[in-house]
């Protein structure tokens, strides 16, 4: 039978147990191509709920654009698992699943008896994934294993924030939180391959992804740069500290970006921007030369770039050289590529008449393509069928939610 029009992950029934960004992001990226992902929430709601942005005009505030960007093809459940019925309730759905996620700090799904071991015993094909800041102990205990973290201590912790800023005093962090992104994808991965190996063994695991550790993973190039040249790097600017040119460059109305380090390209840079005095010139016509003098080579392609606009610099070199103008969000949704990639997606937004835009799939498949098919859930919107499905009586779902252990 032909899986076209389902997502790869048609089937796979994931738990989800996350809150916040990290764990939320790596779901979604689980539910956007196929997996039917159940949303474990408070009776209260995930606290990320009541994050903005609003719409002016939502005056339900069912959840904002933050929680509407990382739940979209999501089901939701709300249980108080502080109560043995609610608990009894997730024991029951995880003995069908495939998956289960969670981003809490380490021991607390141990301290309400859902941990890992007693998952396992009552199901052993699951795959158990955890998103910590300094990891799980069960693969390795960190001495911070026990401390909470956002996206800006795993930025600052895993070497990224020492290698961004505008000089070398002035550390940075990333705008958006890479720190929660990247571990999310990590977690993704990881979860996958758990899947595939789970289909060969019968067996499920433990995926531990510490997001310190999957910042350092992204700056992979400050341990190398350590050990091959005892190079303790700093932040460099928008300039590469190994390659030239290759960074950022001041336009008339804003900025560029472009790669021309190998003699090639630096020939065709040279070529368009009308310089080729400077392809035999000793302070640029090698690759080491140009690394060197760095701040005379950027001095002398901004003599040029600086003159003119992003859309005229577009026309000149797109195409000829590896160059982009540094968008903001308003060129971006101008900007056939994004259209036509389907990387901008209009969702149904509950209490707006109109529907928001969110950040589509980045992933493409040509069999199994995925899809944004559903808006974020609304708090417990799907808590009565999945009780169903796990056989309970609508009588019990009556007086489960009677006593606020359900919502």
């Amino acid at each position: 039978m032909s899986t076209a029009g389902f997502g790869a992950l048609d089937g796979v029934r994931v738990i989800d147990m996350t809150q916040m960004l990290a764990g939320p992001f790596s779901t979604q990226l689980l539910a956007d191509h196929g997996a039917e992902v159940i949303k474990i929430e408070p009776v209260d709601g995930e606290g990320s709920r009541k994050t903005g942005p609003f719409c002016d005009d939502d005056l339900r505030r069912e959840f904002g654009g933050y929680f509407a960007s990382v739940n979209r093809n999501k089901k939701s459940i709300a249980l108080d698992l502080k109560q043995p019925d609610a608990r009894e309730a997730l024991l029951r759905l995880t003995d069908r699943a495939d998956v289960l996620v969670e981003n809490y700090r380490a021991g607390v799904m141990d301290r309400l008896n859902l941990g890992y071991e007693v998952l396992r015993a009552r199901n052993p094909k699951l795959i158990y994934a955890a998103i910590r800041g300094f990891g799980d102990g069960r693969t390795g205990k960190s001495p911070y294993v026990d401390w909470p973290a956002f996206d800006v201590v795993a930025q600052a912790m895993g070497g990224l924030m020492g290698i961004n800023g505008p000089d070398a005093a002035t550390p940075m962090k990333v705008g958006p939180g890479v720190g929660d992104l990247v571990p999310a994808m990590l977690c993704a991965f990881g979860i996958v391959s758990a899947l595939h190996s789970a289909t060969k063994t019968g067996e499920g695991q433990f995926v531990d992804v510490a997001m310190a550790d999957s910042v350092l993973a992204l700056c992979e190039r400050i341990i190398h740069q350590k050990s091959f040249q005892n190079l303790t790097p700093h932040p460099e600017g928008n300039k590469h500290p190994l390659l030239a040119p290759f960074g950022m460059f001041r336009a008339q109305d804003g900025f560029i970006t472009l790669a021309a380090h190998t003699d090639a390209w630096w020939r065709v840079l040279c070529r368009l921007i009308s310089r080729e005095d400077l392809i035999v010139d000793s302070r640029t016509a090698t690759a080491d030369a140009r690394i060197k003098n760095r701040d005379f080579l950027y001095a002398e392609v901004e003599r040029f770039t600086s003159h003119k606009t992003k859309r005229q610099l577009l026309e000149l070199l797109g195409g000829k050289l590896p160059f982009g103008p540094v968008y903001d969000v308003d060129e971006i949704l101008a900007d056939p590529h994004f259209t036509h990639r389907e990387m901008i997606v209009e969702v149904p937004h509950p209490g707006v008449e109109r529907n928001v835009r969110i950040a589509g799939i980045p992933v493409k498949m040509s069999a199994t393509p995925g899809k944004v098919h559903t808006r974020a859930p609304l708090l417990g919107e799907h808590t009565d069928l999945l009780l169903r499905e796990i056989g309970y009586a609508d009588t019990e779902i009556r007086a489960l939610r009677e006593l606020r252990t359900i919502a």
